[in-house]
């Protein structure tokens, strides 16, 4: 297993902490290819280094930096093989429909979708030309769920990003590119430590649905990541991939 990803070329957005900095760690150890993508020059250089990867400075919203960056990307490394895109925002000014306003839509969706399709399109362009490659959308548990404690945007975007993930995985499914969507339940990040110490009431009511009891740690969905950029995985497209613990399946959690 620590060779499955060797030499496979791998983009991972958002990958200055989280979810994309512990999948940065597990495709090198795998023995991926890493360029790191981020905002944050500290972080990803930092990232890139020790994954002894590159770094690539992306504002995943602006077409012409995407189109560039995969351009690149191939130029310089000979390939694109697998694509992970994670960037993502949760913003506290994306709450309830009835307090959130127009900009913070506007921002989440940017973030959250467009820069997913946009990764997506030029990633996918590059893969179609080697004849294969996969791509790995990060959605969320809440595309598949409703909840009270609402963050309509958030919750809106990344249902966008399943019904897009879903739609790609079909339309390239010959071309010998996979693409699947990412389902993570609640995870340990900067994202949700940020939540507990701004409203624990309200993330301690998040913690009560896991039926394992607890949150996710990012290493875990790394191993998911991992799992779906890999030949491990080559029948499987299109597909809603749930990593959650169980709470999308609960109804009523253990005590």
């Amino acid at each position: 297993m620590a060779d499955r990803l060797f030499n496979r070329v791998a983009v991972v957005t958002g990958a200055g902490s989280g979810i994309g900095l512990a999948t940065a760690r597990r495709f090198a150890a795998e023995g991926a290819r890493v360029v790191a993508v981020d905002i944050d020059d500290a972080a990803g250089t930092k990232v890139a280094e020790e994954t002894g990867g590159v770094y690539h400075h992306v504002d995943v919203t602006d077409e012409t930096a995407v189109r560039e960056l995969y351009s690149k990307v191939a130029t310089d490394l000979g390939s694109v093989d697998i694509s992970f895109n994670n960037a993502g925002i949760s913003p506290p000014e994306d709450d309830s429909i009835l307090t959130t306003g127009l900009d913070a839509w506007e921002r989440v969706q940017k973030v959250n979708l467009t820069s997913v399709y946009l990764c997506s399109k030029y990633a996918i362009e590059r893969m179609r030309a080697q004849g294969r490659g996969s791509v790995i959308n990060t959605a969320s548990f809440v595309a598949v769920m409703g909840a009270a404690t609402s963050q309509i945007s958030y919750t809106a975007s990344k249902g966008g990003v399943l019904a897009l993930s879903r739609e790609l995985g079909v339309q390239f499914a010959r071309e010998g590119v996979r693409v699947n969507a990412l389902c993570p339940g609640p995870v340990n990040t900067p994202l949700l430590k940020e939540l507990f110490a701004a409203d624990p009431e309200r993330a301690a009511r998040r913690l009560v649905h896991v039926p394992v009891g607890r949150f996710a740690e990012p290493e875990e969905i790394a191993a998911a990541v991992a799992f779906l950029a890999s030949d491990d995985a080559s029948f499987i497209t299109a597909s809603t991939f749930l990593v959650d613990g169980g709470i999308s399946g609960a109804y009523v959690t253990p005590i």
